[in-house]
């Protein structure tokens, strides 16, 4: 396979690293210290749409762009170290969002972790880059009216983002993308079992997760994940800060965006409040929101842009009605996790994680179901109760085609009250269904024989019988914090923007995140947020040909 050139400076521990790092610093401490009254393009989030949209727009040199976060810095061990992934969550750098209670999970208020500084959810996630099926892809492009969309589309663009480190695999994947990609390959004996497992219970293996097993009834691989070097690669590091040396590019963090501007029904700029005062930016052409799947739908609804109704509430002023923002909210469910006691006492464990895809039903003609080994214990508030010992094994079970619905809901005009979120999970009947199915192939696969060698007991769940299995999943089950599809693509009543991500009814607004996806994509949302970003580039450039 050849390696395309790239201009993108290597960020290793050497002189130039820190003297980069060093100029970036000068020049952002002087553009943020001389903030304009007007850029070209506002883009309002740094995560992992946003920060690809900005980079694309900065490009040009002749194009101002000002890129908003309202959290924080990134170069902390926190962030940089992915292993500390889980320490994030529940500090200064996650929203700390919650839904509200819910029947279906007996009652439980699930955490609605989304990441609140710069990289957004890819500088506090897991780093697993799965692209989406075929068929949600070409789901965007009927819904959208738009082949730039479909599967085919989209795959030349994730050839374009990729530095792929596995495998050659010419047909599907490239080097010299923006994006560090390597498999979690070690070949342990518990991860080459498990590809046997697999085999074994009908799910065929695959050298790939990103090539052709997301293109047909799903597969076995390795995970695959953006480190380099045991250090995150989040999507803001990777596009970003490779350009904040540049005088048109600037980053300002700790600003909230708390509502658009308008002049009639053109977006004009901003209003961010920034170190306790608020400011207003304006936007020469184009406002880009990427504040992801709850953000964005509030300040569109406090700006004035939603349900009519909802609005008169709380007496915002309607600039547009749009009765699809704050709608169609939809997650990823997952439990953590189902836990196997090994054979060996002193079980010495490997970085190894292999993925399953699969359908929980037979008559699906895409799988609903996503499986990742974990060769250590693992375990979440809901299951931690059941105290693994050390030399345990996890299957993390998931839902990644939910039928279930929620949406959102303001508690009041000011950006300080905060949203309802009603996210739903498990409403659906075929939910359960299908996240209990998820929870028997689990158990299939363990028991088969190819890893009955490593299993001594299975610790996680306890009961087996379908009850309760059942009864596991409502305690048991969480979310993968995919929050996403609140401002849709469409052309239907509900949709929010149209194939092009504009507003409707709005001049100069722009949704570039997951919550214009029409439906949650097949797998984590990483992979396909960067796709959103870079179709959003890729028009803005084209309308304002720059």
């Amino acid at each position: 396979m050849t390696r395309h050139a790239t201009n993108e400076p290597t960020f290793s521990e050497d002189s130039h690293a820190l003297e980069f790092a060093e100029q970036v610093r000068a020049n952002q401490l002087r553009l943020t210290a001389e903030l304009k009254l007007t850029y070209d393009f506002i883009i309002c989030g740094s995560g992992s749409s946003g920060s690809v949209v900005a980079r694309r727009l900065a490009e040009n040199p002749k194009v101002s762009v000002l890129l908003l976060e309202a959290g924080g810095q990134d170069d902390i061990p926190n962030i940089v170290d992915p292993r500390q992934w889980a320490t994030n969550l529940g500090s200064d750098r996650d929203w700390g969002f919650q839904a509200q209670s819910n029947p279906e999970l007996n009652g439980r208020a699930i955490g609605m972790s989304m990441g609140k500084v710069l990289g957004g959810g890819s500088s506090i996630n897991v780093l697993h880059w799965v692209r989406g099926h075929r068929s949600d892809w070409n789901h965007f492009a009927d819904e959208a009216g738009d082949a730039a969309w479909n599967y085919e589309s989209v795959l030349k663009l994730y050839r374009r983002i990729e530095d792929w480190h596995g495998e050659p695999d010419a047909e599907y994947r490239s080097n010299g993308g923006a994006i560090f990609i390597k498999p979690s390959r070690s070949e342990s004996p518990l991860s080459l079992a498990t590809f046997e497992a697999a085999r074994s219970i009908g799910v065929p293996p695959f050298g790939n997760l990103n090539g052709r097993m997301m293109e047909g009834e799903g597969g076995c691989s390795y995970t695959e994940r953006a480190i380099r070097n045991g250090k995150r690669q989040s999507v803001f590091r990777a596009y970003v800060f490779p350009y904040m040396d540049r005088p048109n590019l600037t980053v300002l963090t700790r600003a909230l965006v708390t509502r658009i501007t308008f002049d009639h029904n053109r977006a004009s700029g901003v209003e961010v409040a920034h170190n306790g005062k608020l400011y207003h930016i304006g936007a020469g052409l184009e406002v880009v929101l990427s504040l992801g799947a709850i953000q964005t739908p509030k300040v569109l609804m406090q700006s004035g842009i939603g349900d009519q109704a909802e609005l008169q509430r709380f007496g915002i002023p309607l600039v547009q009605h749009l009765p699809g923002v704050g709608q169609n909210f939809q997650d990823h469910t997952l439990i953590m996790g189902c836990v196997w006691e090994h054979q060996q006492p002193d079980h010495i464990h490997t970085s190894d994680e292999v993925i399953l895809q699969w359908k929980s039903d037979p008559r699906l003609d895409s799988p609903d179901m996503q499986c990742v080994l974990l060769d250590q214990p693992a375990v979440g508030r809901e299951t931690a109760k059941f105290s693994p010992p050390t030399n345990s094994w996890t299957i993390v079970p998931g839902l990644v085609r939910p039928k279930s619905r929620g949406r959102l809901r303001l508690t009041g005009p000011n950006h300080l009250d905060p949203v309802e979120i009603y996210a739903n999970h498990l409403n659906a009947p075929a939910d359960l269904t299908a996240l209990t199915r998820a929870v028997e192939f689990s158990c299939d696969l363990a028991n088969s024989a190819a890893l009955r060698p490593f299993a001594k007991r299975q610790v996680i769940p306890g009961d087996p019988t379908k009850q309760g299995l059942e009864d596991f999943v409502r305690s048991s089950a969480s979310t993968y914090w995919h929050q996403t599809c609140t401002a849709k693509m469409g052309r239907d009543s509900m949709s929010v923007v149209d194939g092009n991500l504009k507003v409707y009814g709005i001049k100069g607004l722009r949704i570039a995140d997951g919550s214009i996806m029409p439906r949650i994509t097949t797998g984590n949302t990483m992979a396909p947020c960067v796709v959103i970003g870079e179709r959003a580039g890729e028009i803005l450039k084209s309308e304002y040909k720059l």
